[in-house]
């Protein structure tokens, strides 16, 4: 009797080591498969986010702004172009009925977790108000609003000074003269349209908290836009690159040549500025490290069980 309830024991503890050796074996399969997953799903958000995928929608004066209006077509909540001279930032701007459609909707009308560019819902969609806010994700790779946050560096700052903002059929000029890092609550800033009667106490706030500014002769007649992003800085931060509209265009400095321009079309293979094949390497060489890992473990589990049976073999 006493030996039957030692196998029958043994004979549980074998079941139980293999339950837990599978289970094990499961858990890093999945791991393995989900850090390849990760990579995949990272590289493709980029991809969907990067400024080249809508190129052809740009109003220039050759195309006189056809795609643009085809665009509009698409999704007609699309209000304008901004482009910010020497950065990748060269959107359409869209207006939902709130400030959170565009979090997660495309300027196509499409579900993305890049979101859009976005005017503030309360701002006026000719730029007409006295501050005009615009809102996007920070992203890696210098997409989207990404590359806010680079004009806390000073060199940024004084070298791109210059964008566009195209509306109503018409470019307009933006130039740049604050940069400010912020909390995301602070009302003092993200208060859209400002009343007159407040107008001059605001521009001296922005001015007091500006990390960097250019005294361009602001005025409280002069309609100033804010591109505002998340801050990687602080919890709840918020980085803001400030400029006036202006009837008058600046040339773009950084203007990019045909060689330039097919760069920038290959970036939808390369997210990040990263080309595919270091993704690829990146991918392989982590699945194949996860891999490697996976079958020392195993082999370990499996040669722990035949030692686990030799010794309960040797007890017979």
């Amino acid at each position: 009797m006493g030996k039957k309830v030692e196998a029958a024991g043994r004979k549980a503890i074998q079941i139980a080591n293999y339950v837990v050796e599978i289970t094990v074996m499961t858990i890093l399969v999945l791991l393995a498969a989900f850090t390849g997953y990760a990579l995949w799903d990272t590289k493709q958000l980029h991809q969907a986010a990067l400024s080249a995928n809508y190129a052809v929608y740009k109003p220039t004066v050759e195309n006189e702004g056809k795609s643009f209006q085809e665009l509009q077509t698409i999704n007609p909540e699309v209000v304008a172009w901004l482009t910010v001279h020497g950065t990748d930032i060269d959107y359409p701007v869209t207006q939902g009925p709130n400030n959170m459609k565009y979090v997660n909707t495309n300027a196509e009308g499409k579900y993305s977790l890049t979101g859009a560019i976005f005017l503030h819902y309360k701002n006026s969609e000719d730029f007409s108000d006295f501050n005009s806010i615009l809102y996007g994700h920070h992203m890696a790779g210098d997409a989207m609003f990404g590359q806010i946050g680079s004009f806390a560096k000073k060199d940024v700052f004084e070298s791109r000074r210059y964008g566009n903002l195209y509306y109503n059929g018409k470019d307009f000029g933006i130039e740049f003269f604050a940069f400010v890092h912020c909390d995301a609550y602070d009302r003092t800033i993200f208060t859209e349209n400002v009343e007159e009667s407040q107008r001059k106490a605001y521009l001296e706030g922005l001015m007091a908290k500006a990390t960097h500014t250019r005294d361009i002769g602001v005025t409280v007649t002069d309609r100033i836009i804010l591109l505002s992003t998340c801050s990687t800085e602080t919890t709840n931060g918020r980085d803001i690159l400030i400029g006036r509209i202006t009837d008058r265009l600046y040339p773009d400095a950084f203007k990019t040549t045909k060689k330039e321009i097919e760069k920038t079309q290959a970036q939808i293979d390369n997210p990040a500025g990263i080309p595919s094949w270091q993704w690829t390497l990146i991918t392989g060489l982590a699945i194949l490290i996860m891999t490697t890992l996976n079958i020392i473990i195993i082999h370990g589990l499996i040669k722990r069980r035949r030692t686990a049976k030799a010794r309960i073999a040797a007890r017979k």
